[in-house]
């Protein structure tokens, strides 16, 4: 994907020799460190150039670009935004706007890009890299929606197995309840045939006194003689 992010630097005629000949050099050097990739030296150098200019369109629409590429979206949206204030021209608008559009999607805010993108286009309805952004922003936006209410649907999906989950063990419970409550009842129903201690010991006790009574009779009946009837 393209992103279109542009170095610009115009000689003020209004400058002081001096003043002039101070500005072009850092703007220049800070181009020229921003072509070799040193982003954050040309960052100095446009700083140290709206120190003694704030009112140059090119020193903030650079400071954005450098902000850019230095992963600094934030920082380089307001830049871009600062330079709007100093400029009337509706191409260098159009690339503010777009640059703005880029910080925004790289920033994976994509509705916001694509506001920025259609600002662009308002400006300079020509321009091709701004309409191919704005079809990648768009896409991304589409991609996006559709993986939020794919996760939103699998949320749903979750939520629901988790609650026939709670709801089978609620069953579960419910019914090792009921067994229970059967078993008790069942018991409840059934003839007590068991004894307490106390009463076994007095029917061991009884059986044992009536084992006695009961030898003594027999050697009662022993020692008895045999009564015979007579023969007459």
């Amino acid at each position: 994907m393209k992103y279109k992010s542009l170095i610009l630097f115009v000689i003020i005629s209004t400058w002081s020799v001096t003043s002039a000949q101070s500005k072009r050099s850092l703007i220049n050097e800070g181009v020229e460190l921003y072509k070799n990739n040193k982003f954050a030296a040309a960052e100095i150098n446009f700083k140290k150039g709206l120190e003694k200019d704030n009112n140059i369109f090119q020193g903030h629409f650079n400071l954005g670009d450098a902000y850019y590429k230095q992963g600094r979206y934030d920082e380089a949206i307001q830049s871009f935004k600062n330079s709007l204030a100093f400029t009337e021209d509706n191409v260098n608008k159009a690339k503010v706007y777009h640059n703005i559009g880029n910080s925004l999607l790289k920033s994976q805010k994509y509705p916001e890009s694509i506001e920025a993108y259609k600002n662009a286009l308002k400006l300079n309805p020509n321009d091709l890299e701004t309409k191919y952004n704005l079809s990648y922003a768009l896409n991304m936006l589409k991609q996006d929606q559709n993986k939020q209410q794919q996760q939103n649907k699998d949320n749903k999906d979750q939520n629901k197995d988790q609650q026939q989950q709670q709801q089978n063990q609620n069953q579960n419970d419910q019914n090792k309840n009921e067994d229970k409550q059967n078993q008790n009842q069942q018991q409840q129903q059934q003839p007590k045939n068991e004894i307490s201690k106390n009463d076994a010991e007095r029917i061991l006790e009884a059986l044992k006194n009536n084992e006695q009574d009961l030898q003594k009779k027999l050697r009662q009946i022993k020692g008895q003689p045999v009564v015979r009837e007579k023969d007459w």
